[in-house]
């Protein structure tokens, strides 16, 4: 049986630095970020054929990065030197994440950490995620076969 996929295409802005980084990405800085995110229903099409209704993603996943990372700083919660330079600015947005926030990272975030509690008991499963952090570079995170056969962990909304 084929396997079908949809995919929507998200934009934000954001700022961030690479902590450990041997050059120029170790400065805070920002980046106009493209995300796509690839989703498959666990039963199929629904009655209009579609596996979910595009604007449902943009929706769920807009929302979250708006609230969360658009204009805003994503910083490893270990990197103290940002978090501190970044606590001397009034009302600035911060995220931390648990990891350094690379392309890559960002991307496992938002498949393995977000998707699951946003998505949780709506019948669809992010299966991939393509973070565009400049024209030229872009990171791919997607699950594998047995991560989409197997129901996903629940967790919390974000």
């Amino acid at each position: 049986m084929a396997r079908i996929s949809c995919t929507r295409r998200l934009q934000f802005c954001a700022g961030h630095r690479v902590m450990g980084h041997e050059n120029k990405c170790a400065n805070l800085h920002g980046h106009n970020y493209v995300v796509f995110l690839t989703a498959e229903a666990e039963s199929g099409l629904d009655d209009v054929g579609r596996v979910i209704d595009f604007s449902v993603l943009k929706q769920w996943f807009g929302l979250w990065i708006d609230a969360n990372w658009d204009h805003g700083f994503i910083v490893f919660d270990k990197d103290a030197e940002a978090l501190h330079a970044l606590s001397q600015m009034e009302k600035q947005k911060v995220f931390e994440m648990d990891s350094n926030p690379t392309a890559e990272n960002m991307a496992a975030f938002l498949l393995k950490q977000l998707a699951p509690g946003l998505l949780q008991e709506s019948g669809i499963t992010l299966t991939k995620v393509v973070l565009w952090e400049t024209e030229n570079c872009y990171a791919t995170v997607k699950l594998d076969a047995k991560e989409i056969a197997a129901p996903l962990p629940l967790q919390p909304k974000a």
